[in-house]
């Protein structure tokens, strides 16, 4: 049964790296052909072919996870948004489905759609949606709206603009769009307009315990409104983290405690522990109740609804689902007097997360959740017959910590490329802090509002914070991401670390981590480029490596408030890689969708030379950019032909026409980094400077105002690329270049991902991250 199971598991992950879905009939016929695989095993297997039967079952297991898995994406990518609906004003009549989560420009929301016009429409059941404050949104994307309030379980009428489920496709970074297929959000989009309130409550139980949480946050934020860490109480007690700051965001991450700031698998098992111990104590006073139910069962039904209520209001995510899980297997086994065992408890978790909820395998959370569990079973299980007393436990929770750190380490370089060297300590402050008096804390506040109960917990977590600021401040153990071989072999190496004391050769196990810490950053050969066209949205960063050396041409958009692509897509890509520092950094011109992440980026890494037509930073930190500029690295040539020294002193000229456009060339072939120019001075760079490259960052993201006919054949390039945001407001690239193009090989960020170019002595190459690791949601 335990290796059915982690084979069913194999058989799910094989499917989410699907680049396409099979027929529906195709998973009919592995489901008769997992029957027939098991129908032999049964029927065949003897004792003498135990080995035999064993591989029949573990086989049909995988199948029958790998067809379960695709019968249930089919399913949910059947209720899709045709391409036809897309930006198209339709007006929906459906109900606040989830708790609002208010930004800085208006709140968003799922919405579970009723009713459609016109009736020729096609709408996904489920959506999400965003309602923008009018001056925020006229700004970046002219989706202006005036903003309401919403509120759960309320019924209302909207205008909106819907686009099917995208996000930006990076190496190494966030899957939006995996995560809303896993929240069955087939859809987002804006609202136009006011829209109109139908109905204050729709009484049905999904919304009711949306509008309870709802309620719980209101009053939270009625209470302290002004408090600094009044979020992270938010997050214990309800599950909403935005109204996290970043900043802390950052403290979290640096000394290994983020797990703690939300509603983990440790709470929900506190929290339920406290409710049967509560109800144990009241039941044993009640002489007619222990004669109805004994304490003992009346205490695990308690505690396992004590569970649910608090998974519920967590939002259900998926640590919280793998605990609840364990504590239904638990309480059942308790109640019918069977003793399923521990690893046995754990596995019907995984596989009950896996039935229900099979896209869980693409979340980081699944893997470091059920990993940790693993490790402290693999850990304590040659521990069991240690003598009982408090060296004892000081010994155990030693090793737990142990365990964890340790087997943890693969998995955080791979996801996040980090590790906390300060998270053994850090951890062993707030764990008991966080899960014993200040959730505890918190929830009490919801359940009876007096606002001393939330001045004592917010006081603590002050205190905690204070501590937790101080290890920020130590360094991370940061490397670039190591191959998944090397870190399966590192996770291996971790379980013959944690072998029992007196085990001969554990120290073989550091030897096989050590692949995994010292692997090399890749970068090109001497005399070649790689050039990274990033997936930023709308707006531009570009990654140039040569064999010794890193240049950020821009750094992406400002989303919004404080999120930026620096810090959410530039950042994360460069550490990834093994960028420790940059050597240059090209800030183009002053339009926040190129400089937005900039301060995000140099606060993260140490930039050697910066470049700039930004009047104001070229003179505190930086160097004025403009022609005759060039140097070599590893014989690669960069060179900047755009702006001229005259043009800064020319009034009134245009921010766009002060780009700063960079050749980036091997002797044989180029790129040529144009940012936002326009037509004007690609008539005048044209007639002084050869501009002949292979490949050509298209200006001003393929807006009508920029590439000329005569500038394209000055160019001459085989493949251009452009880099915009999905559906943009400004309708980038346009049309009209695209014809202008037609003999070039046309690429774009907003369709295919992040854009590799090898700029090699032989040849010139582009590669599309969408195609070369396609996922079967990609576009649906």
């Amino acid at each position: 049964m335990r290796l059915s199971i982690l084979a069913f598991l194999l058989g799910v992950v094989l499917l989410q790296m699907q680049a396409e879905l099979l027929g529906a009939g195709v998973y009919g016929g592995l489901a008769a052909l997992l029957g027939l695989l098991l129908g032999t095993g049964l029927a065949f297997g003897t004792p003498s072919t135990a080995l035999w039967r064993a591989f029949w079952r573990t086989l049909g297991a995988a199948l029958l996870g790998f067809a379960w898995a695709g019968w249930l994406a089919q399913l949910r990518l059947a209720d899709p948004l045709p391409e036809v609906w897309e930006n198209r004003e339709i007006a929906l009549t459906g109900v606040v489905a989830s708790l609002p989560q208010r930004f800085e420009r208006g709140e968003r929301f799922a919405f579970d759609v009723e009713a459609v016009h016109p009736r020729t429409a096609t709408v996904p059941r489920r959506i999400q949606l965003a309602w923008y404050h009018g001056a925020a949104a006229g700004e970046l994307d002219d989706e202006a709206s005036d903003a309401g309030t919403v509120r759960p379980g309320q019924r209302w009428r909207f205008t909106v603009r819907l686009k099917r489920p995208h996000g930006n496709a990076n190496p190494y970074g966030f899957d939006y769009e995996a995560w809303l297929l896993e929240r069955n959000i087939r859809a987002t989009g804006s609202i136009r307009g006011s829209g109109e309130r139908v109905e204050d409550f729709v009484a049905r139980p999904g919304y009711a315990v949306e509008r309870l949480r709802e309620a719980i946050r209101a009053r939270f934020l009625g209470a302290l409104p002004d408090a600094p860490y009044l979020g992270v109480l938010i997050a214990l007690a309800v599950g909403d983290q935005r109204a996290i700051a970043n900043e802390q965001w950052t403290v979290f991450n640096r000394t290994g405690v983020t797990h703690l700031m939300s509603i983990s698998g440790l709470h929900v098992t506190m929290v339920a522990a406290l409710g049967a111990l509560l109800i144990d104590a009241l039941w044993r006073r009640s002489r007619r109740l222990l004669l109805w139910l004994p304490a003992q069962q009346a205490a695990v039904v308690a505690g396992w609804l004590t569970a649910a209520a608090y998974a519920l209001l967590a939002g259900f995510e998926v640590p919280a689902q793998r605990t609840f899980y364990m504590l239904t297997v638990v309480a059942a086994a308790l109640l019918s007097g069977r003793n399923f065992g521990v690893l046995r408890t754990v596995l019907f978790a995984l596989l009950a997360v896996l039935v229900l909820d099979p896209w869980a395998v693409l979340a980081i959370g699944f893997w470091l959740s059920f990993g940790a569990v693993a490790l402290l079973l693999f850990a304590g299980s040659a521990r069991l017959r240690e003598p009982r007393g408090a060296r004892a436990g000081l010994a155990r929770w030693g090793t737990a910590q142990w365990a964890v750190t340790v087997g943890s380490l693969p998995l955080l370089l791979l996801f996040f490329q980090q590790f906390s060297l300060v998270s053994p300590l850090a951890n062993a402050l707030a764990i008991p802090v966080v899960s014993f008096v200040i959730t505890p804390l918190a929830l009490v506040f919801a359940v009876v509002p007096w606002p001393p109960l939330l001045v004592v917990d917010h006081w603590l977590l002050a205190q905690l914070m204070r501590l937790l600021e101080a290890l920020a401040d130590w360094p991370l153990w940061q490397q670039p991401a190591p191959p998944l071989w090397a870190t399966l072999l590192a996770l291996a190496g971790v379980l013959w670390l944690l072998l029992p004391r007196g085990f001969p050769t554990r120290w073989i196990g550091l030897c096989v981590v050590l692949p995994a810490l010292c692997w090399p950053p890749p970068r090109p050969p001497p005399g070649e480029a790689w050039v990274d066209v990033l997936d930023v949205g709308q707006g531009l960063a570009v990654v140039v490596r040569t064999a010794g050396h890193t240049l950020l041409y821009d750094s992406g958009p400002l989303y919004g408030g404080e999120v930026n692509a620096g810090a959410r897509v530039v950042v994360p890509y460069l550490r990834a890689v093994g960028v420790r520092k940059l050597d240059a950094l090209v800030l183009s011109h002053r339009d926040r969708d190129h400089v937005g992440g900039a301060a995000a980026v140099q606060s993260a890494l140490p930039v050697a030379r910066l470049f700039t037509s930004i009047a104001e930073l070229s003179e505190r930190s930086g160097e004025r950019c403009q022609a005759g500029q060039s140097w070599q690295w590893d014989g690669v040539r960069l060179a900047v032909v755009h702006p001229l020294a005259a043009d800064y002193l020319l009034p009134g000229k245009k921010s766009n026409n002060m780009s700063c456009v960079l050749q980036v060339g091997n002797g044989k072939d180029s790129a040529l980094l144009t940012a936002d120019l326009e037509a004007a001075d690609e008539q005048a760079l044209r007639l002084r400077s050869p501009l002949a490259s292979a490949v050509l960052v298209a200006p001003h993201h393929g807006g009508k105002g920029s590439s000329t006919p005569e500038f394209i054949a000055a160019v001459g390039a085989r493949q251009v690329i452009f880099s915009a945001g999905y559906r943009n407001a400004f309708h980038h690239p346009h049309p009209a270049v695209l014809e202008r193009y037609a003999a070039s090989r046309q690429w774009r960020t907003d369709r295919d991902g992040v854009l590799h170019i090898v700029l090699a002595p032989a040849v010139a190459d582009v590669s599309a991250w969408r195609e070369t690791h396609r996922r079967y949601w990609y576009g649906r």
